[in-house]
């Protein structure tokens, strides 16, 4: 792939990342096409910005500290590997109080609009429910 690509791709990746910090779920679905998809560790899939919304939103409520930085971007063509970690204390609404670090990644198609068309992210569950159980 081109660098322009590439380079275009790490920006649009930055802006989504900052879109997780802002806390702000409207704006997370604002980076996927309005019929697009997010499929978190192959469950059953939001599709369009409000489900995708109500996902992100999912996770703020959880983790009202939620920080999400961006550990690595591939473009490998037709999808791109969005490498990413959460951190936060689980405080929201019947949450344990312990602090969870969990790293991941989003295999992202890109569609024509420039836009996420699909996503599938993955994470390790177990280790996920672990930390939200006993912290770090």
């Amino acid at each position: 792939m081109s660098s322009i690509r590439t380079s275009q791709l790490r920006e649009f990746a930055s802006r989504y990342t900052e879109a997780w910090c802002s806390h702000d779920a409207a704006r997370v679905a604002s980076f996927f096409s309005p019929n697009g998809s997010l499929v978190i560790n192959g469950g059953e899939p939001a599709v369009g910005r409000n489900q995708i919304a109500k996902a992100a939103q999912g996770f703020m409520t959880e983790f009202p500290d939620l920080k999400v930085s961006m550990d690595d971007l591939l473009d490998q063509g037709e999808k791109v590997i969005y490498k990413w970690t959460l951190e936060g204390v689980n405080t929201g609404p019947g949450g344990t109080g312990h602090r969870v670090r969990i790293s991941g990644f989003e295999e992202w198609r890109i569609g024509a609009d420039g836009l996420i068309a699909a996503s599938e992210g993955h994470f390790d569950s177990d280790e996920y429910q672990r930390q939200i159980e006993h912290g770090v």
